[in-house]
């Protein structure tokens, strides 16, 4: 993930300590597409010159976060303790997985609660029975918000101002052949989420993945995250997810928000 440093007083106040903020970069720019680089694949992947990854790396390895085998870089298990700090402190347990076992008690197959980061999503809870070879969703994994139902929901939340923005940076590349690309058509299709309160995506992440996603809202209206219900897209199709479950995914969603309501805190950790 691309670096990017805030440029305004207001944003970047005098005690920020801009190495700091590198090394994290550098540490977000591992995911299971590149479990291992080199010095060069992270400084391409993160926008740095490659003398301020190397210090980084450095720093890293001594700490104990990552890990050398030759020229390839790779993260160690520490970073593991930085991950599960906020899946206890969010209470994922508590909040978020009671409800999506209930809908995969349910529905079967899998369900997910997401956030907003950058180009991506980023899964904060997941449950699921399904067995097959598909993209893996678990708690931390990131996929193109583009081309997924979570992601378009997040993206009908934004102002029209943030969207732009969003857009304006954006370079959609195919996934499956089913991928939506067009930036035209996403905005269209990210219009009609916002009108209709849910979006559906059939094979655009991955082959036999169709899913069904709603938003999590603050009290204010705000969407925080979003919550959806995946299936085989041999099993299932998205009239069918919607109309066999989207009022129960609604009241999930809505109960997880009455949840969240009762520890401001939380919501703040979820704001994108």
């Amino acid at each position: 993930m691309k670096l990017e440093l805030p440029t305004s007083e207001t944003e970047r106040p005098a005690e920020f300590v801009e190495a700091f903020a590198r090394g994290l970069s550098v540490l977000e720019a591992f995911d299971a597409y590149h479990s291992e680089m080199t010095l060069s694949d992270i400084a391409r992947r993160t926008g740095l010159p490659p003398a301020a990854v190397r210090r980084s790396l450095i720093t890293l390895k001594t700490l104990g976060y990552v890990g050398q085998v030759g020229k390839r870089y790779y993260l160690r298990p520490r970073v593991l303790g930085i991950g599960s700090a906020f899946y206890f402190s969010a209470r994922v347990d508590e909040v978020f997985l009671p409800e999506l076992r209930a809908l995969v008690e349910t529905f079967g197959d899998a369900s997910s609660v997401a956030t907003l980061y950058g180009q991506d999503v980023l899964y904060v809870a997941h449950y699921s029975v399904q067995r097959a070879r598909r993209a893996a969703a678990h708690v931390g994994a990131r996929y193109p918000a583009f081309a997924t139902s979570l992601g378009r929901v997040l993206l009908a939340g934004l102002s029209e101002e943030r969207l732009d923005t969003w857009m304006s940076e954006l370079n959609p590349v195919p996934l499956t052949n089913r991928t939506v690309t067009d930036k035209s058509e996403l905005r269209r299709i990210i219009q009609q989420v916002r009108q209709q309160g849910y979006a559906t995506t059939v094979d655009e992440l991955d082959y036999g993945v169709t899913a069904l996603a709603v938003p999590i809202r603050a009290p204010d209206g705000t969407t925080v995250a979003a919550l959806n219900t995946s299936g085989y897209t041999v099993l299932t199709t998205p009239e069918k997810l919607v109309t066999e479950r989207l009022p129960e995914l609604r009241a999930a969603a809505q109960r997880i928000a009455i949840a969240l309501s009762r520890n401001p805190v939380i919501f703040s950790m979820l704001a994108p």
